[in-house]
């Protein structure tokens, strides 16, 4: 169980950092569904969920950050391209 919650753990850390809302808050029923709520005590905002539907649902709330890009990862690119 305890790798079943890191993923998701991780999915809501990284919802946080992207939305900037930290009172975002995972909670797991007795029978292994996660569900997401924004904070303690308020409604949760889906119903309980499998693992995987769970971490799709907390990455499709906010868009994922844009990859940054080096400047060797271009000259790279220009150089497949040739």
């Amino acid at each position: 169980m305890s790798g079943r919650a890191t993923r998701a753990t991780s999915a809501v850390d990284r919802l946080k950092r992207r939305t900037g809302n930290q009172k975002y808050s995972m909670s797991v029923t007795g029978s292994g569904h996660f569900f997401l709520s924004e904070g303690a005590g308020n409604p949760p905002l889906c119903a309980p969920m499998e693992l995987d539907e769970f971490v799709a649902f907390v990455n499709g709330i906010a868009p994922p950050a844009p990859k940054r890009v080096s400047k060797l990862d271009v000259a790279f690119e220009k150089q497949l391209k040739k």
